[in-house]
């Protein structure tokens, strides 16, 4: 029985140009672009602008929350829930942010009182901050679909920026700073 000599690769043996590594790692790249920008319409929906609405409520501790109270400063009011990943990961951010700017963080249908309470302790957040958007009625005012969605308000209480998505901490400070 005779053996079919199969011919030796060389180690040298190019490669098609849409294999190469690089080439791959950037298509899959701007394919999340693509993907993330054509969604970017609808995480948006149809969110407001110009004159914040006028929240009157009261924190999940019952201090009063009332938007009229930050008349004249900068204020960033930050619609979450516990069960978004996105949130989570930009949570700790929106406290170094509350240490030195107003902030009023909204977390929506994410349960009761008492639950979000054991929350805000679990994951070292100000409780005197949350307001309970238990329905979601809050955050259909603000005309936001996804969260993390954020607004930044002026103290004339005329909404500058708004993002919904993740946004970094130093981000955040820099539009209230130029607010300021």
């Amino acid at each position: 029985m005779t053996e079919t000599k199969q011919p030796e690769q060389s180690e040298h043996t190019p490669v098609s140009f849409w294999k190469k590594g690089w080439v791959q790692n950037t298509l899959w790249i701007l394919g999340a672009i693509v993907l993330y920008l054509a969604a970017r319409p609808f995480m948006q929906g149809d969110v407001i602008h110009g004159q914040v609405p006028n929240i009157q409520t009261t924190s999940i501790t019952g201090k009063p929350v009332n938007i009229q109270d930050y008349h004249g400063k900068p204020v960033l009011i930050q619609f979450w829930a516990t069960w978004c990943p996105i949130c989570a990961y930009e949570r700790e951010g929106i406290e170094r942010v509350a240490e030195k700017y107003n902030v009023i963080n909204i977390a929506t249908q994410s349960g009761s009182n008492k639950e979000l309470l054991a929350f805000a302790k679990q994951n070292g957040m100000n409780p005197n901050l949350i307001v309970n958007d238990k329905d979601g009625n809050l955050m259909k005012t603000f005309g936001a679909r996804a969260v993390p969605a954020t607004f930044i308000v002026d103290k004339t209480g005329q909404i500058r920026f708004v993002e919904v998505g993740f946004s970094t901490s130093m981000g955040l400070k820099a539009r209230l700073w130029y607010l300021k």
